[in-house]
């Protein structure tokens, strides 16, 4: 089964056309990227999915659910962090991972999850500082551990790495490549085109709400005669 099948996807905010009938699918299991210039459709797109937008027209299923007729389970089941996400900052770092794990579970379980987003975040003692007190990268790591602390069978990560370090950025790239070969799937968006080449199995661009390029890093660059995916986003888009 697919983790996610778009077919024929269109939405319109008043008489402009942001989304124009796009269809792809996400296999179970795959980091898959959505990647294309600023205005292009892909965060339309990634928050419809994450069902904060409904769709003018088109199906979107998630794992055999029917986004439209089913957004409540749709929403069980995957997990998003947009690129603008922020944490409720008069909070402790443990004290927002808490507040989260406990609309997902109680007791036992709870503290399995907070445990887990603990060790994602990787922030050790400043865990239990105010988030107000965090570096833009810290308040990041907290935020992958909100949105992967909980195990989604779909991650939804809008500029996973945003803010952060070239060492905390690569932890947090072999940590969610990890996670997905034990079976989440991961639909990322970024601007890193080195990030998107070296994590996804596979990528969709997307430019002007149509998707103009899809397949693996090495079939766009074969295609491209480019040596790397930011090479190919460049002569796709100017295409």
């Amino acid at each position: 089964m697919n983790a996610i099948e778009i077919r024929d996807l269109v939405k319109d905010y008043g008489s402009f056309r942001a989304v124009k009938g796009i269809s792809f699918e996400v296999r179970e299991g795959e980091v898959f990227g959505l990647i294309g210039p600023n205005g292009a459709g892909k965060t339309t797109t990634l928050r419809i999915i994450a069902t904060l937008l409904r769709v003018t027209s088109g199906t979107v299923n998630v794992l055999g659910k029917d986004l439209r007729a089913e957004p409540q389970e749709v929403r069980k089941i995957l997990s998003y962090l947009p690129e603008d996400a922020g944490a409720y900052k008069n909070l402790t770092g443990m004290e927002y991972l808490e507040f989260i794990a406990n609309f997902f579970a109680t007791g036992a379980k709870a503290d399995a999850i907070v445990k887990k987003g603990v060790d994602i975040a990787a922030l050790a003692d400043r865990i239990d500082d105010k988030v107000d007190t965090y570096s833009k990268g810290m308040t990041r790591r907290l935020l992958v551990a909100r949105a992967l602390m909980t195990d989604p069978k779909l991650a939804i990560l809008d500029e996973l790495t945003s803010g952060l370090d070239v060492i905390n950025a690569q932890e947090i790239r072999r940590m969610v490549k990890d996670i997905s070969t034990r079976g989440m799937t991961v639909l990322l968006s970024s601007h890193n085109m080195l990030e998107v080449e070296l994590m996804c199995d596979r990528i969709a661009l997307i430019d002007d709400g149509r998707i103009v390029e899809l397949g693996t890093p090495e079939e766009l660059k074969a295609k491209y005669g480019a040596s790397n995916i930011e090479e190919v986003f460049t002569r796709a888009v100017k295409a």
